[in-house]
């Protein structure tokens, strides 16, 4: 279970969240976000509080705090400490984007994701609503030479209304239109089904794809009962 780091609220509530869930017995990725650490003394407390409570794996970002707090201003930094700290985490996942990003350059997100993948072993990406998109650049990180798995990033069953609104502010490039095209505005969830079944069709028999990796926006009870429905079928054969 994965637990994002909030702009304005910063890591604080992702540990504490964090912390409470793995002593209810659940394996927890925390998010860290390289633009709420203020420095190396910082990041190395953070290192420590989350080992003590048996976290093995992290997902490193930017983050989207308008403002550094400290001396990272992205996620390679960040990484780079964390080596420097004797890689102490066995899996970091690292972020890739299929969609244009609406804030940041094609370029700038291609040199990133591959600068950062030495000190990954996984990748998760941003949400995408075009699955031929997300097929297309699935196919183009594995002809570029990485071979770390992937897991792609799919939205939960959210209120539409809410997810466009989230979407928007994260930043998901054109193929927020189809969502938008799609009746957006209202306030029933969206259906992942779908969005699941045309990524079934374009990446089946990619051996870099591992599964998804479900972003919830805090929906997690509908998007709970959402993939048990899902996974119903395939557990009665």
């Amino acid at each position: 279970m994965t637990v994002t780091t909030s702009p304005r609220k910063g890591l604080e509530p992702t540990l504490e969240l964090a912390e409470r869930l793995a002593a209810h017995g659940y394996t927890v990725v925390p998010h860290l976000a390289a633009r709420h650490v203020r420095d190396r003394v910082h990041l190395a407390k953070i290192v420590d509080r989350v080992r003590a409570f048996g976290a093995t794996d992290v997902l490193v970002m930017a983050g989207d705090a308008p403002e550094p707090a400290g001396e990272f201003e992205g996620a390679l930094p960040l990484l780079r400490a964390l080596a420097e700290l004797g890689s102490p985490f066995a899996e970091v996942g690292i972020t890739g984007y299929p969609d244009s990003h609406a804030f940041i350059s094609d370029s700038a997100t291609i040199k990133a994701m591959f600068e950062k993948e030495e000190f990954g072993t996984y990748i998760v990406s941003q949400i995408c609503f075009d699955p031929q998109v997300t097929a297309e650049w699935v196919a183009a990180v594995c002809e570029r030479g990485t071979r770390l798995p992937i897991h792609i990033g799919l939205p939960g069953a959210v209120s539409r209304s809410k997810l466009l609104r989230v979407s928007q502010r994260i930043g998901v490039g054109e193929s927020i239109r189809l969502l938008q095209n799609d009746g957006a505005g209202g306030d029933d969830d969206f259906d992942p089904g779908p969005l699941v079944e045309g990524l079934e069709a374009s990446v089946h028999e990619r051996r870099n794809v591992a599964g998804f990796h479900i972003f919830t926006f805090n929906e997690l009870e509908r998007t709970e009962y959402w993939r048990q429905r899902m996974l119903a079928p395939v557990r009665s054969k």
